[in-house]
């Protein structure tokens, strides 16, 4: 390692102990991060920090109930965390969400789960999701798209749904840090990355019944972060995903009864035999500031991540 090298490291390591305003707490490396099997067909987790079930029945809904184990907070409502709600592509949506699809599920060696959406008639690209926990309070999605015909303007819109507790939700913008979706900035709000990614909001697909959408545009996000907080603990779930998978980040105005966050991924053409890549995080903190909601990001988006080994799991 050159000295270089090793000051780097340590200033990231630093600024990630430094800027945490909650008392820290290291897990033990026995904490355990795999998805068990359930009889009804989906899977339970217990990683010390979050447990639940996932794929409750086999349904095709993510993580649902999802509750904080330190708290007891009960984190989710709804379809829950990480579901793939909407797919979009060439105009059009595939069924109402991908929660009404079945699919197939398979666990693996690791303990993470893999999600299959087939090919149908009536959606030409194959469709899988991996789930998988890194940390006992950071899941990960990994989803590919393997398409049997050109896919124009694909998207998957990723859910997550929380409780009622969750009334503040922020997203980090250009020039503004961390802003509030706030009731006077429209009832559906969503913020997209550039230019391009407006015109592929706008291309129609959310005018598609039932249920269309009239999103109140804003500030373009800086990175693809946003946060739900439960203002009376500090509890606080943090969503990013890598710049170049992400395109927007939508959301009904903070206290809506959704209290849900989504992520609108990929957002490019996908050419027949082609399969594309697009990945997400939820991480489960108490009291982060933006600092440390910027650092994780950008360790995020570098490939280092370890929150235990940085002191500021929970």
């Amino acid at each position: 390692m050159t000295e270089k090298s090793a000051g780097e490291r340590f200033s990231r390591r630093s600024l990630l102990l430094g800027v945490t305003a909650a008392p820290l707490r290291v897990y033990e490396r026995a904490a355990d991060l795999r998805f068990h099997p359930a009889q009804d067909g989906g899977f339970v987790f217990n990683t010390g920090v979050l447990s639940g079930n996932f794929r409750n029945a086999g349904r095709s809904i993510g993580l649902l109930p999802a509750t904080h184990i330190p708290s007891g907070t009960t984190l989710t409502s709804s379809m829950g965390l990480f579901g793939i709600y909407r797919v979009f592509s060439d105009g059009r949506r595939y069924g109402k969400g991908m929660w009404d699809v079945l699919s197939e599920a398979q666990g693996a060696p690791d303990g993470s789960v893999a999600v299959r959406w087939p090919p149908d008639i009536d959606r030409p690209f194959e469709l899988t999701a991996t789930y998988r926990w890194i940390e006992p309070s950071s899941l990960d999605i990994a989803i590919a798209v393997t398409a049997g015909q050109d896919l124009h303007g694909f998207e998957t819109f990723l859910a997550a749904y929380f409780g009622p507790r969750f009334t503040s939700s922020q997203v980090l913008v250009k020039g503004g840090g961390l802003v509030a979706a706030e009731r006077t900035n429209g009832l559906w709000q969503v913020f997209p990355r550039d230019r391009n990614a407006v015109k592929v909001i706008f291309d129609g697909r959310w005018k598609i019944p039932p249920n269309p959408v009239d999103w109140a545009m804003q500030r373009e996000f800086e990175q693809p972060v946003a946060l739900r907080r439960d203002p009376s603990t500090g509890l606080t779930a943090v969503i990013m995903a890598p710049s170049r998978d992400c395109f927007a980040i939508a959301m009904p105005h903070e206290t809506d009864s959704h209290y849900s966050t989504y992520l609108s991924l990929f957002g490019h053409d996908v050419r027949k035999g082609e399969t594309a890549r697009a990945t997400a995080r939820l991480v489960v903190l108490s009291s982060p500031d933006e600092l440390l909601v910027r650092a994780l990001h950008r360790e995020y988006e570098r490939g280092n991540w370890s929150l235990e080994e940085r002191g500021v799991a929970r």
